[in-house]
């Protein structure tokens, strides 16, 4: 059974939320751990839709080749370079990030993808004993 927008939304802030302080991960990275594997622009379509002052790092995010992506309707991505440099982040001249150097770690990123398939499973014992009911 396909999750509606509003769970995969709260799974997506739920792994966005872990990234630390002066790491990043990408769109794509973020979908997988949120087990939407090959929806990395629905990750898009849930940090656009979050309210201003939201506690979600929504920061952290950028795209696979490294860079902050540009977005036609605001000036965000200027935002979103500015927060990452306070915390630490370099950009290269041609602006962009070493995924290399920056990117959430593969250790980290494991234990995520654990709570994950445990969310996922709570989610699905719930859905079951709902039905029951």
């Amino acid at each position: 059974m396909p999750l509606s927008n509003a769970d995969s939304y709260k799974r997506i802030y739920a792994t966005v939320k872990r990234i630390p302080r002066g790491r990043v991960a990408t769109y794509g990275q973020i979908a997988t751990l949120a087990g939407l594997d090959g929806h990395a622009r629905q990750v898009g379509y849930a940090l656009h839709s979050l309210p201003d002052r939201s506690d979600i790092p929504w920061h952290r995010v950028i795209n696979a080749k490294g860079e902050v992506s540009l977005r036609s309707t605001s000036d965000s991505h200027e935002l979103q370079r500015m927060l990452l440099e306070e915390e630490g982040v370099e950009f290269s001249l041609d602006g962009k990030v070493s995924l290399a150097q920056f990117r959430w770690s593969s250790q980290s990123i494991l234990r995520v993808a654990k709570r994950a398939v445990r969310i996922s499973g709570d989610t699905a014992q719930s859905v079951r004993r709902h039905r029951r009911s």
